[in-house]
């Protein structure tokens, strides 16, 4: 499945209020976002996972669903802005081919 075949069909299950185009989207992109990070926080508090070993299977599934439902939102937002994951991926790689180039892949910042 390309990109733009998912974000069609991840769209075409959008349901949320007309007025809240962008801001909807924004903010549960935010929660899902979180959910990714508690996960992996249960998995080292009630798991003891630490860092650098492998995860359990039932946690790396865990992870790849909430992943989905991020994927699903950054969509939303992108149709929202009018633009496409085939643009903001593109748009990424060479942002980050430039800084990789420059010399400054691992400073800090948006402007680097």
């Amino acid at each position: 499945m390309t990109l733009s075949e998912y974000q069609d069909r991840a769209r075409a299950t959008a349901r949320y209020p007309d007025d809240a185009t962008l801001l909807y989207p924004v903010l549960k992109l935010a929660g899902e976002s979180g959910e990714v990070a508690e996960k992996l926080g249960k998995a080292m508090r009630d798991g003891g996972w630490t860092p650098g070993r492998p995860l359990p299977e039932a946690t790396r599934d865990a992870l790849v669903a909430e992943l989905g439902d991020v994927l699903w939102y950054v969509a939303s937002v992108a149709v929202d802005l009018g633009s496409s994951l085939e643009q903001v991926a593109e748009r990424n790689v060479a942002k980050l081919a430039d800084r990789d180039a420059r010399g400054v892949i691992h400073g800090s910042g948006d402007d680097r």
